[in-house]
């Protein structure tokens, strides 16, 4: 038997657990892992016969934590697709007004230019806190993350748009 432990913020406890537990035992279902949430704390304990399951699991729970939505969460579990978080303070440092000035570029005006690189892209992209997270085929979110970097380090949106459509997206 194979164990593993993380935390999660209290925010998004509810989320992991669900509607009566929906969400966990969905987890548990999809994975064949055990997964054991400690509300209070923030502290999960997952375990499985098989680590690679445990990895998966972790790769869920990381997302939903990360802000998406339990379904979009459940794509992780195609081979072909992968989970990329971008820590804003390891990117651009820890300047607190910086970090919410890059978010607001990453997000757009209502939400425009994040729905812009996930379209462009096929991924789906979260940004809460310190963090964008995107889970997508792992070449297309790449892509995305490599857009993304690109315009937190002050490059126009009109020439990250071009440079994404330049790529090999997978369609």
């Amino acid at each position: 038997m194979y164990i593993e432990e993380l935390k999660v913020t209290k925010e998004r406890i509810p989320i992991l657990i669900g509607k009566n537990g929906s969400i966990r035992k969905q987890i548990e279902l999809r994975t064949k892992t055990r997964v054991k949430i400690d509300s209070k704390e923030g502290d999960i304990q997952i375990s499985s016969e098989d680590p690679l399951n445990i990895y998966t699991t972790k790769l869920i729970i990381n997302a939903i934590s990360r802000g998406f939505n339990p379904e979009i969460a459940y794509q992780l579990l195609k081979e072909d697709f992968g989970l990329e978080i971008i820590s804003l303070p390891e990117v651009i440092g820890k300047n607190k007004n910086k970090i919410i000035r890059q978010r607001s570029r990453v997000i757009g005006e209502k939400g425009k230019c994040k729905h812009t690189i996930e379209f462009l892209t096929h991924t789906n992209i979260s940004v809460q806190g310190k963090t964008i997270s995107i889970i997508g085929q792992f070449q297309d979110a790449l892509v995305a993350r490599k857009g993304i970097e690109k315009l937190i380090q002050g490059s126009k949106h009109g020439n990250v748009y071009r440079w994404i459509e330049q790529q090999e997206v997978t369609t």
